[in-house]
């Protein structure tokens, strides 16, 4: 099970960070996404990390402001997210996916479990 959270109301410029839970003991075993759904839009890719942590991969929308980040000891992956934009408020989504590979996973289908969405309102 995955559950995210750290979700909220900003202002265009701060700062907020997600957190997701996984519970279970195979959570060094997933690559972890991040996913967000606008109001009337598709489902994007927004980050994914490898089970190290070493390899990260980030949409051009938000590369050089947000950050994926993960804590195996803690079962937790984190989105630090900065700069945030009007254009950023979605609703946060987390995902799983056993396997390795983080390049070229971009796709809601790559992802094999989803955790609740966590609400992120930036105002301008």
């Amino acid at each position: 099970q995955l559950q995210a959270y750290g979700g909220g109301l900003a202002q265009a410029g701060a700062s907020q960070r997600l957190s997701c839970t996984a519970s279970g003991r195979a959570f060094s075993s997933y690559v972890m996404g991040w996913f967000r759904q606008a109001p009337g839009k598709e489902r994007e890719f927004v980050a994914a990390i490898d089970w190290s942590g070493g390899n990260t991969n980030h949409a051009e929308s938000v590369k050089g402001r947000f950050t994926v980040s993960r804590d195996n000891a803690e079962n937790t992956v984190y989105l630090q997210m900065s700069s945030l934009k009007p254009e950023d408020t979605a609703v946060y989504y987390c995902a799983a996916r056993l396997g390795m590979v983080v390049a070229g996973k971009t796709k809601a289908v790559d992802y094999h479990y989803w955790g609740k969405g966590t609400l992120v309102t930036v105002s301008s």
